[in-house]
């Protein structure tokens, strides 16, 4: 552990060194990406100071425990424990620190609501996640700019896109992903019966051009007009974009903008999933101990959550968390279900790496 956190450590000072470098300093996107680095690293290597301090005092007090003194001696066995007593909580949180993390956490995200199965009620229940996810997107000072809203029939939405910018946004909102599921009395509804309806969301990393290694050479671009039910915000160009990697013949398209620029983003980014998942299950397959992923296939008709209004309860059924606070939920403090997922996908990780 102490050889990793050196290391480490070399490289936060390898960093500080080339951050004060003026050819570094000119070229700014190499600056900016050692510059978050740097501070990325900054935690562990304040951890890893601690840590030697504290190894230092544990062997400090076993030499004075040889002293003949017998006041000295106490003085070291009182040192002793105190240091001891500190060491296995700082090596826990060392352990986490140093689980790698998903390069795509940084990343921004393009997040997506949909009404699923309930008729209005999902639509009103869509329209009530996004008024929660906002809330939360405030909370964090994030950036929010909608791509594209369907307004459903009675209130909510059919579907709605968003593009959240910020930090660690989709290291927060990865979880998000899957089918959340609404038990309460409808307002359309005049017999006073619960129902179940759903709504699903989807949670996209937004990679920059230089994060696809994909040759423009086995790609074919298809511009088209967006179908749609009209209205004001019917497509009368062609701003709908396809992208089709010749190749594997894998597609993704967008309409979700009237914006041609920001379909073409969105579809190379559901490309670059599609694409990455492909990689990924492969690899899964190639790899005899599997780890089932913590927010499953990611198939929509996974049902990550159930927000049960009668009884004032959420169960996210991943990690068997029940809160009975839904009314504090639905008003954007999602952080303490965020947190529990982190904490399970941090101890599945550590657990692989035992193995």
């Amino acid at each position: 552990m102490l050889d990793k956190l050196h290391s480490i450590f070399e490289r936060y000072v390898y960093i500080e060194e080339q951050l004060s470098n003026p050819e570094v300093v000119q070229d700014m996107k190499n600056y900016s990406k050692l510059n978050k680095e740097y501070k990325d690293l900054q935690e562990v290597v304040s951890v890893y100071h601690e840590y030697k301090e504290l190894l230092g005092n544990i062997s400090n007090a076993k030499e004075m425990l040889k002293d003949p003194d017998p006041e000295m001696k106490e003085m070291a066995k009182m040192e002793l424990e105190e240091s001891e007593s500190k060491l296995e909580p700082l090596e826990e949180r060392i352990k986490v620190l140093l689980i790698p993390k998903d390069p795509d956490d940084d990343k921004d995200v393009v997040f997506e609501i949909r009404s699923g199965a309930g008729g209005d009620e999902a639509s009103i229940f869509a329209g009530d996640l996004y008024k929660m996810y906002t809330k939360y997107f405030e909370v964090q000072g994030w950036k929010v700019e909608i791509l594209d809203i369907n307004e459903g029939s009675v209130g909510g939405y059919n579907k709605i896109v968003l593009e959240v910018s910020g930090t660690n946004v989709y290291g927060k909102l990865k979880f998000e992903s899957g089918a959340h599921r609404v038990q309460r009395v409808p307002k359309t509804e005049s017999q006073g019966r619960v129902h179940t309806s759903a709504a699903t969301v989807v949670v996209m990393p937004k990679f920059e051009p230089e994060d696809i290694d994909i040759n423009k050479a086995d790609l074919r671009v298809d511009t088209f007009r967006a179908s749609g039910a009209g209205g004001q915000h019917v497509n009368k160009t062609e701003s709908g974009v396809r992208f089709t990697h010749i190749p594997t013949g894998i597609a993704a398209e967008s309409t979700d903008s009237r914006s041609q620029h920001k379909n073409r983003d969105i579809a190379m980014n559901r490309l670059y999933v599609k694409m990455k998942e492909v990689q990924v299950e492969r690899n899964n397959k190639e790899q005899k101990n599997q780890r089932q992923s913590l927010v499953g296939s990611g198939d929509r008709s996974d049902k990550i959550r159930t927000y049960n209004y009668p009884q004032n309860r959420l169960t996210d059924h991943r990690i068997n968390l029940t809160l009975y606070s839904l009314d504090k939920v639905v008003q954007g403090q999602i952080e303490e279900i965020i947190e529990a997922l982190q904490v399970a996908e941090n101890a599945s990780k550590m657990k692989d790496g035992d193995a």
